[in-house]
């Protein structure tokens, strides 16, 4: 239940209110959401949207090497067309302008007339839609944006501070879209500010598969299972539905919902890489935390990002966001691996953890000569 609030009908606004005065040596609140203070070079725009009660999604994800600017509509719900082309207005660079989202018809509305009237004012602007979640429709175009929003956001983000041009930028991010993949599942609904009662419910020691960050029809309802159980679910899940030539270097995603704690994703992420990686699947820099939420819901999504040479160095890329920080530098002054002394207990007296898990999987891309099994 959200429990702190003053009026709750301007949440939205009044949070939003607080986050830019507390980043307020980075970034500044515009009619509508926040924008980055500008770089010294300029570079295309990447303006990020859509309703609050997502954070880090969207505000949080605004800074170097990621967004330009954010527009923040109410509670789940879509920003509107004059908040949208005010923002973006703001944002500009003179390099024109992408406007990036989940695939939500508000947005897509939205989003569609304030990129008609940017471009009457002679701002170049592009629209890439994020279409991750397996579970929302057969076909990858068709599909709803969840988790996966920051793996297209971080492509086009980084692609902008590479200095790319408009064209580039959103070809990135198009392709970044077309090799995300996602499957969230949902152990509890979110509350509302003010509300008594959640917005959308989950029976009790059940566990909703496929069921959206707004209480959106997921796939079905099952008992909740362990965590073994639940790594084995969603990356079975994911590894059936590859995008075209998927290699085997992937970017992973193991997103906490709202209420899902840290201690539990690295629990479920003990099986996650074990899984990916006995797949055949080489993991690249993986994220594990809170990058898109619902409020206070409880449940994980996991995502792949299916990378090749030019995805790669995007997703690994530096990036400086309130709520998201990549930086290489601080790990050059350490060594590759840690070497330490000698172990000196006897094998009897070590107490292992549970094995993790390991059996055959669905494979990440086919080995030479052989399919998938």
């Amino acid at each position: 239940m959200t429990r702190l609030f003053n009026d709750p009908s301007e949440f939205a606004e009044d949070q939003l209110e607080g986050f830019a005065d507390l980043y307020s040596d980075r970034l500044a609140a515009v009619p509508g959401g926040v924008v980055s203070h500008p770089p010294r070079e300029p570079q295309v725009a990447v303006v990020v949207l859509g309703g609050s009660g997502h954070y880090p999604a969207f505000a949080g994800l605004v800074g170097p090497g990621l967004a330009s600017g954010a527009v923040v509509g109410n509670i789940f719900t879509s920003p509107s067309a004059a908040h949208i082309y005010s923002v973006a207005k703001a944002a500009d660079q003179g390099r024109g302008v992408v406007l990036s989202f989940g695939n939500y018809a508000g947005d897509t509305m939205n989003s569609g007339i304030a990129a008609q009237m940017l471009r009457a004012e002679g701002i170049d602007t592009r629209i890439v839609v994020v279409t991750d979640d397996v579970a929302s429709d057969p076909e990858h175009g068709q599909r709803r944006g969840i988790a996966g929003d920051f793996a297209v956001f971080k492509a086009l983000g980084a692609a902008a501070a590479e200095g790319r041009d408009l064209d580039d930028v959103e070809r990135l991010g198009e392709l970044a879209n077309r090799r995300t993949r996602t499957l969230g599942v949902a152990f509890s609904g979110c509350t509302m500010p003010g509300a008594e009662s959640p917005l959308f419910e989950v029976a009790e020691g059940q566990m909703g598969v496929g069921l959206g960050i707004h209480g959106e029809p997921g796939i079905r309802d099952e008992a909740r299972p362990s965590a073994e159980r639940l790594g084995t679910l969603m990356v079975q899940a994911l590894l059936r539905d590859l995008p075209e030539g998927p290699g085997r270097r992937v970017g992973v995603i193991l997103n906490g919902l709202g209420t899902t704690k840290y201690e539990e994703l690295f629990l479920l992420y003990r099986t996650v890489a074990p899984l990916l990686r006995e797949a055949g699947c080489e993991i690249v820099e993986p994220e594990v935390g809170e990058i898109v939420t619902s409020l206070d819901m409880g449940g994980v999504s996991l995502t792949l990002l299916w990378l090749d040479d030019e995805l790669e160095p995007l997703w690994t890329a530096d990036a400086y966001a309130a709520a998201y920080r990549k930086q290489r530098a601080p790990l050059g002054s350490l060594e590759d691996e840690y070497r330490g002394p000698e172990a000196s207990a006897a094998a009897d007296d070590v107490v292992e953890a549970s094995p993790a898990p390991g059996s055959s999987r669905p494979r990440c891309a086919p080995r030479p000569g052989r399919s998938p099994s």
